[in-house]
């Protein structure tokens, strides 16, 4: 492939274009003089914006935040750990556009709706912006006729809410989504969503985390808002009080009066067939039954799970800062349906990992203990001992770019080498080549290792070889 400088293909005709060049200048110097005697003293319009512009205070929307280089190290770090445990389960990613029809958002949240932002295109159509992924997911699932997939999708909702920045409770933020659809026997991919969320969260290092909710909140959310009776309201709390595992399901079945409820005890049946299966995932004891836990979403139709989270092991969450749940999730047999023109029902079951919440609880641990974040991923800085020793840097760099190694340069002519070795400390580069021009007579270069500050004479055509062979360690 041959790339052609425009620059030096109008250089080859510029004689051709000498004359139609002074007559311009001759042109716009005449149009100056004319310019130049118009009134000066007529307002500009611009001259009001720009007075406007002068007072504007610079910020980000209210419910929205920037996020820079050492904030950016440790979302990615988080974002890298979930998808990971999403791969290893064999999930395949999907996008769906920010914003749907509106009408296919609002009819699934119920109350939930009054936090979607909404919108209108210049042909007509009325549309929100994305709530959250899974409504999309059933929305793809019923348009593309899939009855089997297992995805995960990582992406940015929006929600009208009164945002709590301190909390992790945004306007804009990000969603980490793994779903399971299908025709499956009864729990196996609920035990797995459970696994996911169990696995993404261990690995994050949180500490303890679990089912919870109190009866108070449950009764209020009967009575005030459903019309539910006081005296059935308590007679629901025997039950809604209940939490706790396998000891508690064996105490349920036996009860005498769900018993006498088919449907009590075919959900009693379920909840016995998934806590066998998480003792054969091993986080059976990680695992609590809550009875009281709700969720304002319409679309749910079975199990319900949601993980929060209740102390930190080092201790450095303070109680103040509460966050509340930071993963959630359900079943939702009947959504694929409600796009569907034929209204084919499509099983679905899946999990959310609360990402903005996780970071802020990072993000507050590592200003706590001062650990010190690398913002950028590069591997070697090729450093200059001597002045005129651009261009053996710029071939050495790219040498380098071409073998798959991350690696920086100055962009000075003749930097100096302590500013360049300080630099490689500062921002934790573990190793740097080092250019000289005896080095480069005799064939050679200097290697050093930027924690122990060791140097090695390496010969240039194994140069490769050596920093590979370092990085590995």
């Amino acid at each position: 492939m041959h790339w052609i400088c425009p620059f030096f293909a109008r250089a080859s005709c510029r004689s051709h274009h000498l004359s139609r060049f002074s007559i311009l200048r001759a042109f716009s110097s005449q149009l100056q003089n004319q310019v130049t005697e118009e009134p000066v003293n007529q307002p500009l319009p611009q001259l009001g914006a720009a007075a406007e512009k002068e007072n504007m205070i610079l910020k980000t929307p209210k419910g929205t935040r920037d996020f820079n280089p050492k904030q950016m190290a440790i979302r990615e770090k988080i974002f890298s750990t979930i998808i990971s445990c999403f791969k290893r389960h064999g999930a395949v990613t999907i996008d769906t556009p920010v914003f749907e029809l509106k009408d296919f958002l609002l009819e699934n949240y119920g109350e939930e709706s009054k936090l979607v932002y909404s919108l209108k295109d210049q042909g007509g159509e009325e549309l929100s912006l994305r709530y959250d992924l899974t409504v999309p997911f059933a929305r793809y699932l019923a348009m593309n006729k899939i009855t089997n997939f297992k995805r995960y999708h990582i992406a940015k909702v929006y929600r009208r809410d009164n945002p709590i920045m301190t909390k992790g409770r945004y306007r804009e933020f990000c969603q980490c989504d793994f779903d399971i659809a299908g025709q499956y026997d009864s729990m196996i991919p609920d035990a797995e969503c459970l696994k996911v969320m169990h696995e993404i969260l261990s690995a994050l290092q949180f500490g303890d985390f679990q089912i919870k909710m109190t009866w108070e909140e449950v009764k209020n959310e009967l009575v005030r808002k459903k019309g539910v009776l006081p005296e059935a309201a308590d007679c629901i709390g025997e039950y809604i009080q209940l939490h706790g595992g396998v000891c508690l399901l064996k105490q349920l079945l036996q009860d005498p009066k769900l018993s006498q409820s088919k449907l009590a005890m075919e959900g009693l049946e379920d909840m016995k067939l998934l806590f066998e299966y998480l003792t054969l995932f091993g986080i059976v004891d990680q695992i609590s039954l809550d009875l009281s836990l709700a969720r304002g979403l319409d679309y749910y139709s079975g199990a319900i799970f949601e993980a929060v989270l209740l102390h930190q092991q080092d201790g450095h969450l303070k109680e103040s800062f509460h966050v509340g749940s930071v993963a959630g999730g359900g079943r939702y047999d009947g959504l694929v349906a409600t796009f569907d023109p034929k209204q084919r029902k499509v099983p679905c079951v899946g999990v959310s990992i609360g990402v903005e919440r996780i970071f802020s609880i990072i993000e507050e641990n590592t200003k706590i203990s001062r650990e010190k974040i690398r913002t950028a991923e590069t591997q070697v800085l090729v450093a200059a001992a001597q002045k005129n020793l651009l261009a053996e840097r710029m071939k050495l760099i790219s040498e380098l770019w071409d073998a798959g190694i991350k690696a920086e340069m100055f962009y000075k002519k003749n930097p100096k080498l302590l500013n360049q070795l300080q630099y490689c400390e500062e921002t934790g580069i573990p190793v740097v080549v080092i250019i000289g021009q005896q080095e480069l007579n005799n064939g050679v270069l200097t290697l050093r290792d930027v924690s122990t500050r060791t140097e090695i004479t390496v010969p240039k055509e194994k140069l490769i070889e050596e920093i590979k062979r370092r990085l590995m360690k």
